[in-house]
């Protein structure tokens, strides 16, 4: 019965009443206020030996909902065309994106269709993120720097452990 009633809210067509109509698909305004309130954007910087630097760094998008409305997470997932739906933790499920082309299209997708709550401000971040890994700048320690500089100011605001790191605290204070 939720997903009927969002269904009937969030879907266009010709037939938007009707949540038996599987073509019904959200409109990209309404996926863009979803995420406003059930969206994250994240960007982890994990110590990884392997790497050049290492560290590596993992930006990722999550909508998150109970399993109940794992339908709405595929219909997110079938107009946005990127994606993985999987199971988070418990009865949670969300919709994963990552890798860089895959971010890129949200990034033009949110572009395009702005959000308008706090978010907004965590997506701008993140887009910044993103263009700096665009121009491979998450390879240099300059450019790592200012990657967790901006994740440092997004969400709760959590310094990455990168920052918290004696080499790189004094790279910090000193640069």
């Amino acid at each position: 019965m939720r997903v009927a009633y969002l269904n009937a809210l969030c879907c266009q067509g010709d037939n938007v009443i009707s949540a038996d109509n599987q073509q019904e698909r959200p409109s990209a305004n309404w996926i863009a206020g979803f995420v406003d309130g059930e969206g994250c954007f994240h960007v982890a910087i994990n110590k990884q030996p392997k790497m050049t630097l290492g560290w590596q760094v993992l930006p990722e998008v999550r909508i998150a909902q109970h399993k109940r409305d794992e339908e709405v997470l595929h219909k997110i997932r079938s107009v946005l065309q990127c994606g993985a739906v999987v199971k988070s933790h418990g009865d949670i499920l969300e919709l994963r994106v990552r890798g860089i082309e895959q971010l890129n299209h949200l990034v033009r997708f949110f572009k395009k269709h702005p959000l308008h709550t706090t978010k907004k401000r965590n997506f701008e971040l993140f887009a910044q993120v993103i263009a700096l890994m665009n121009e491979r700048e998450h390879l240099t320690r300059n450019g790592l720097r200012k990657i967790a500089l901006l994740a440092a100011k997004m969400n709760r605001r959590v310094t990455p452990k990168y920052l918290e790191s004696s080499e790189t605290a004094c790279q910090t204070r000193f640069a």
